[in-house]
């Protein structure tokens, strides 16, 4: 279901601070959908946010198809930067549990309305961001905020398996998102037109 409605995007995982083990939702759904890409970082544990978003930057230059980012934690933080900077080809994000942008020191640079639609997944007991704070980041990003109950970071020791839950937000990411691209390649002709 999930893969058949996700045929016209590229996806690209972001994962957070040393990465995702391979009992994270993330690595989990890379195995059960191949097609998903991993933006890699040289240095998992220096989470510099120009460096990352750069590395992000540069695997979504790689194909012109519109592309959906699903982020964690610190991974969440870059996809938002790179939003904010224009990166090229971005359709939607799902960010789940982002990391407290204070913590790091870069709230000014992840401070804007996206120009993409976004779905904010919260934890109610998560230590890297209160509830509260992820609710107020989501409406600064312009993004839906759902919250997800007590699940920690919503990471491997969540241990939510496949994260079906998860699977259909990413579901109603990709409907949001076909939503958008359509109404931009609509826009695109109008002006076209108009300009002629």
């Amino acid at each position: 279901m999930v893969m058949a409605a996700l045929s016209s995007f590229r996806v690209l995982v972001v994962p957070g601070l040393y990465n995702s083990s391979p009992q994270h939702w993330q690595s989990r759904w890379q195995r059960l959908y191949p097609s998903f890409e991993r933006v890699e970082q040289a240095r998992w544990d220096a989470p510099v946010l120009e460096v990352w978003s750069e590395h992000l930057r540069q695997q979504l230059q790689k194909s012109a198809q519109p592309t959906l980012a699903i982020a964690h934690s610190f991974g969440c933080l870059t996809t938002v930067h790179g939003a904010l900077n224009q990166v090229p080809n971005l359709a939607g994000a799902l960010l789940v549990a982002p990391a407290d942008p204070d913590k790091f020191d870069v709230s000014a640079a992840v401070s804007g309305r996206l120009p993409v639609p976004a779905i904010v997944v919260g934890s109610l007991n998560d230590p890297w961001m209160e509830s509260r704070r992820a609710r107020h980041w989501a409406k600064v990003w312009g993004a839906e905020y759902i919250d997800a109950g007590a699940l920690g970071h919503i990471n491997a020791e969540s241990n939510l398996g496949d994260w079906l839950y998860g699977q259909s937000l990413l579901q109603r990411l990709v409907t949001l998102s076909a939503e958008h691209v359509q109404g931009n390649d609509v826009r695109d002709t109008v002006r076209s037109t108009a300009s002629r």
